[in-house]
């Protein structure tokens, strides 16, 4: 059977996998040098195999540090920022410090599947241009591990010293750091930066206009009242109804950014 019936160059370049590049040619074929065109061809895929086991084994370390590091600051992130979630549930004595720990694991890991994966893409993709990195892959890959490092360890260092800091402040810093130092100003994004730290403002506030008019609705339908604990039941399905609906209208909008 005739597989091979126009050929005129294979090539294949290895720029980066290394400084070596290879190239092999083959003249207009048909059926009696099918031949000598799947020798070529395999040697082409043998050498692609190669060049792709080379890389792999140069940049190994740098996935194993990656996957380490990705615990670290999960690590890291739980330890500052799971009290934002819980500590009023912690303080007030509605949740036992066991408890929380428990209910955290479950509901803000279920948080960051289902809500925050959007996050991932932005930082991954949208805050420097990776179209620099096209003929360096390897700058970008080392550059991936020391946002992770950097990110880590100062969220370390701010829990050990009880200062709370928002990890999303502290990954988009690392990253913008990476992206000016091998790229320079046109490395970021910079109209993507203005959206994150406008959300930074915005969500504060919107935060405290909400919060106040929660605030005086339980005022005027529980605290105020003279049964305040039967009106509390009575409204507390509300609130329930509220929270699903707002998580469920979340995650069927592709999750935050």
């Amino acid at each position: 059977m005739h597989f091979f019936t126009e050929i005129d160059s294979v090539k294949f370049r290895a720029n980066d996998f290394g400084p070596s590049s290879i190239v092999v040619s083959t003249p207009r074929c048909g059926r009696g040098d099918t031949a000598s065109t799947t020798t070529s061809m395999l040697f082409v895929t043998s050498s692609t195999m190669l060049a792709v086991e080379k890389w792999e084994g140069q940049f190994l370390w740098a996935l194993i540090l990656g996957i380490v590091l990705a615990f670290v600051l999960g690590f890291a992130m739980g330890a500052n920022d799971v009290a934002n979630a819980f500590g009023t549930s912690v303080g007030s004595g509605v949740l036992t410090l066991r408890k929380a720990y428990i209910l955290a694991i479950i509901f803000e890991s279920l948080g960051a599947l289902f809500i925050g994966y959007n996050v991932t893409d932005t930082m991954r993709k949208s805050v420097i241009n990776l179209n620099l990195y096209k003929d360096t892959p390897e700058e970008l890959l080392v550059g991936q591990v020391a946002i992770l490092a950097g990110c880590s360890t100062w969220l370390l260092i701010a829990t050990f010293v009880q200062l709370p800091v928002s990890t999303t402040h502290s990954i988009t810093g690392a990253t913008v750091g990476f992206g000016l130092i091998m790229r320079g100003t046109e490395g970021i994004h910079w109209w993507k930066i203005l959206n994150i730290v406008a959300s930074w403002i915005i969500s504060p506030l919107l935060s405290g206009i909400v919060s106040s008019i929660l605030y005086i609705i339980v005022d005027f339908t529980v605290i105020r009242r003279k049964n305040p604990f039967e009106c509390a039941l009575r409204v507390l399905p509300y609130f329930y109804w509220f929270c699903i609906a707002f998580n469920t209208f979340a995650i069927s909008y592709q999750g935050s950014k």
